[in-house]
């Protein structure tokens, strides 16, 4: 029994020594558990700012991506945006274009025939630009187009008994408004469109529809006279020159030159030239019209006559151009727009009281392109013209006042310029200009 108790206590001894080291083991220090726990702290806080940093570099990138792309998306509207405003532009151009030609087409070839009539006349009254016409018609729809549109050719000459030379006196009563505006003293310039005037002339501004120029009014007739370039058989000249080198203070081109192929120089003046009385040339002249000049009356003649019979009317200074606006006070015949389209115009003429009047109007431009015969017919006889001409027009159209010129001359290329000519209309100097 004591043995057993024994072998009992050695086996509980036994089971202490090896529940000992456990107890021990459970025991640690406080200081090291507080070590480790900071150290563990501070790993998981290290980590997480490592993982907080990883996050915002992702965030930073992800917005960064988002933003490209962005950037991308608006760039690749804007491209797609551009594409449509450019194909929008094309497409209305060529709309425009279409439409454009359409409606050329229809006013060339439709069934109203006013455009037709007016674009036939205009280009073939031209010395260079026939082919306009030509291009788009044929020869019969041209011929066809003139033989409606024309003004008739007189063969009546002026009656100079008819014209009463007057010299300026003071009117308390005048016809209408035009003749006070060229005849009526101390006018007030700005209401009356006075451009200049002196003891012998009046400039004043005229406009209506498609044109817009100048007319002279020059009372003393004696002092009208044909100048000529002092080059003739060799070239022309400006008018500007031929203004100066005359002493003129208001001078309009005169008649027509030969201008083969739209280049002649003004060298070779057609028809009968006669200038200060003296006989300067006899070209043939085969064009509606015939001789515009002054006899020694200082009465302006018109009419179709040979060299003889000129001289034997006393023709003293003359140039050979025409048609014939008006004839002792009658109009010429006008069928449908007159033949002779829109252009820049000069044309001369004489009332029964023999004032003398110089017309320069212009044309040639998109908003004004021009006078038609009927304006100038419809301007002279406003201002009292009982005979009047027709004189060369287009580029040739110019009037100067002290040798420079007023108006705006207009070639067939659209550029601001005049040509050299053969003759021109001049009033002499005036002694109280």
């Amino acid at each position: 029994m004591a043995e057993k108790t024994i072998e009992k206590n050695k086996s509980i001894n036994k089971t202490k020594k090896v529940t000992q080291p456990k107890t021990k083991k459970a025991k640690q220090d406080p200081k090291n558990t507080t070590q480790k726990q900071k150290k563990t702290t501070q790993s998981q806080i290290k980590k997480q700012e490592e993982n907080n940093i990883q996050k915002s570099v992702e965030v930073t990138s992800k917005k960064e991506t988002e933003q490209e792309e962005k950037n991308d998306f608006k760039k690749q509207v804007k491209k797609n945006k551009k594409t449509p405003i450019i194909l929008k532009i094309i497409i209305t151009i060529l709309i425009l274009i279409i439409v454009g030609i359409l409606t050329l087409l229809f006013l060339l070839y439709g069934p109203i025939s006013t455009f037709r009539d007016w674009w036939i006349t205009t280009a073939m009254t031209t010395m260079s630009h026939k082919y306009l016409a030509e291009w788009f018609f044929s020869e019969d729809v041209i011929n066809e187009v003139l033989s409606r549109n024309k003004i008739e050719d007189t063969h009546e000459t002026t009656n100079t008994d008819l014209i009463v030379i007057m010299p300026p006196e003071e009117t308390v009563e005048y016809k209408n408004e035009f003749e006070k505006q060229i005849l009526a003293p101390n006018l007030d310039k700005d209401k009356y469109n006075i451009y200049a005037e002196g003891k012998n002339y009046r400039i004043i501004k005229v406009s209506g529809k498609g044109y817009s120029g100048y007319l002279a009014a020059i009372y003393d007739p004696s002092k009208v006279e044909v100048a000529t370039s002092k080059y003739l058989g060799n070239s022309g000249q400006y008018l500007t020159e031929i203004s100066k080198q005359n002493d003129a203070v208001i001078a309009i081109n005169g008649g027509g030159f030969q201008d083969e192929g739209s280049h002649g120089n003004g060298s070779t003046p057609l028809g009968i030239i006669f200038s200060k009385g003296k006989f300067i040339s006899n070209n043939q002249f085969t064009e509606i019209g015939g001789v515009v000049g002054f006899d020694n009356n200082d009465k302006l003649v018109l009419g179709k006559m040979t060299l003889a019979q000129a001289r034997n009317l006393g023709i003293r200074d003359s140039v050979t151009f025409g048609p014939f606006l008006i004839v002792n006070g009658e109009p010429a015949k006008i069928y449908g727009n007159g033949g002779w389209g829109t252009a820049p115009r000069t044309a001369i003429g004489q009332r029964q009281d023999g004032v003398v009047l110089f017309l320069v109007l212009d044309g040639r431009r998109l908003t004004m392109p021009g006078a038609t015969i009927k304006d100038l017919i419809e301007i002279m006889q406003n201002y009292g013209a009982y005979n009047a001409s027709n004189l060369d027009g287009g580029t040739s159209s110019a009037m100067t006042f002290n040798s420079k010129i007023i108006n705006d001359p207009v070639d067939a290329s659209g550029n601001h310029r005049t040509r050299q000519i053969a003759t021109a209309f001049i009033l002499k100097d005036d002694e109280e200009n």
